[in-house]
């Protein structure tokens, strides 16, 4: 068979480098492990299993990345056949390909090579949480004023805001894990899309490959991509929910806000401008990641509207995209996780900012509805009257000015002097009455800090447990092979 040159040329050679690239290995092992169970379940004669074996341990997995194209084959399931054909002959050859397709080869394939960009991914926001755990137990007392509506708004902690990203990192870990649930499971089988009428045992393949259980239905073995689109959705809230941190770690590393600095490891000097200290590396972790999110919505695009059933749309020229944005998305979260395990914050600069703009007022409202028994309304109304006061007489003193306007708004007789009516303004005691769960307490954080360094145990678990169950797969499968 010889293709057209432009086809080969626009087409099967790009395919051909990435199938090299992307599933050589995974392909060499969907081959040993069909071996092994169609020989256990006598569909193959151990004689003829014993040639095939050594012809497939003879092929140089070095040598076939070497190869350059030439359009005498179609694929690189073709070349492998080839020199299969080459070490065993036709006959023993062309019983490797009894009850499988390249149909569910490739779903094989593909969920081999996912598996393992799924773990990546899993690897870099265990990394990144595990960092940030380390910094919110290092400032549980070091406030700071958080932010709504990009203004200034009440006093936190940086590790209460650390916290909530380690929650986020949280959640997207359990979305990937759910998504790992999904991938690994086994279509070998599936045949092109109707199953085989051959004995075939589907568990065993999936056993030596290293997935948790085969896959229901033949036709939607080969024809859905919902796995594929599940994983891809989970890398893509992580990589959105990170790109908004990013743009807060950028901006307090300007001068004009100054909260956070980078080691020099991490940023780069102007060629022109010997002071500049540019926290590019963050600008990197920001820009990869948006690249894999919009990377993300090409995957979803392509499949959408696309014919439910084998079609090119969802194979070849699909997944180097797929693999692409995978990487990107696991070397956005790993840049973030390294940037930050040297960044230091200015606590400092940022309690002096926590002091400034009446960030603090809620808190008197609060007070005033605690200990006198107004509605959190009349409350709110003696602050922001209070904040008047100050701003159009700032001699006055604030437990005069707060008598005056308490007694016209309420009715109500306050005696607070100047001490006590600081410490309720104040930042510090702001955060420490807020023992909310969830809240910015240190008492309150360091309960949070227990609980995610015990889920960020049992994800390390969980990932240590996964990668050990795919090696002893890999090992049994070279054990019962090379016994044949």
């Amino acid at each position: 068979m010889r293709f057209s040159p432009e086809y080969v040329r626009l087409v099967l050679n790009e395919n051909f480098e990435d199938a090299k690239a992307q599933f050589l290995a995974p392909l060499m092992a969907i081959h040993y492990a069909h071996l092994v169970m169609l020989t256990e379940q006598g569909i193959v004669k151990p004689d003829e299993a014993h040639a095939i074996r050594a012809a497939l341990d003879a092929i140089s997995i070095d040598q076939v990345r070497e190869v350059q194209y030439d359009g005498t084959y179609e694929d690189l399931f073709f070349y492998l056949e080839r020199l299969i054909v080459q070490g065993c002959g036709d006959d023993s050859a062309g019983r490797l390909h009894t009850a499988r397709s390249r149909n569910d080869i490739d779903m094989t394939m593909y969920r081999m090579q996912q598996r393992e960009m799924i773990l990546a991914i899993v690897d870099g926001a265990i990394a990144l949480r595990r960092v940030l755990l380390v910094l919110a137990a290092k400032h549980r007392e070091h406030v700071f004023a958080a932010h709504t509506h990009t203004q200034p708004a009440q006093p936190t902690t940086i590790a209460h805001y650390l916290l909530a990203v380690v929650e986020q990192l949280e959640r997207d870990t359990v979305r990937l894990r759910a998504a790992y649930e999904s991938t690994n499971r086994n279509p070998l089988g599936a045949c092109a899309i109707t199953g085989t009428g051959f004995p075939i045992d589907r568990a065993r393949t999936a056993e030596l490959l290293g997935f948790e259980g085969t896959t229901g239905n033949t036709y939607g073995s080969i024809a859905t991509v919902d796995y594929l689109l599940e994983s891809v959705s989970a890398a893509a809230v992580l990589l959105a929910g990170l790109g908004r941190v990013l743009q807060d770690f950028l901006l307090w590393c300007t001068s004009e806000f100054g909260y956070l600095r980078l080691s020099d490891a991490f940023v780069q000097c102007s060629s022109i401008m010997p002071q500049k200290r540019n926290p590019v590396a963050l600008e990197h972790a920001r820009a990869i990641g948006s690249k894999a999110l919009g990377q993300a919505s090409a995957i979803v695009l392509a499949v959408h509207n696309t014919p439910f059933g084998d079609i090119v749309d969802t194979e070849d020229d699909l997944q180097p995209l797929v693999s692409r944005m995978f990487t990107d998305a696991a070397r956005a979260v790993m840049l973030v996780a390294a940037a930050m395990a040297h960044a230091e914050f200015d606590v400092a600069r940022l309690a002096a900012r926590a002091e400034q703009g009446w960030i603090t007022v809620t808190e008197l409202a609060d007070t005033l509805a605690r200990e006198h028994g107004l509605p959190f309304r009349a409350g709110h109304t003696i602050a922001a009257r209070l904040i008047q006061s100050a701003r159009a007489n700032p001699e006055r003193p604030l437990s005069i000015a707060l008598r005056d306007i308490a007694k016209d708004v309420a009715g109500l007789e306050l005696a607070y002097d100047e001490a006590a009516l600081n410490e309720i303004l104040s930042p510090r005691h702001f955060v420490d009455v807020r023992k909310t769960h969830g809240g910015p307490a240190p008492s309150e954080t360091l309960r949070a800090i227990g609980d995610s360094e015990e889920a960020l145990r049992a994800d390390d678990r969980w990932i240590r447990d996964t990668r050990e169950r795919l090696a002893r797969a890999s090992a049994l499968l070279k054990k019962v092979s090379g016994e044949l």
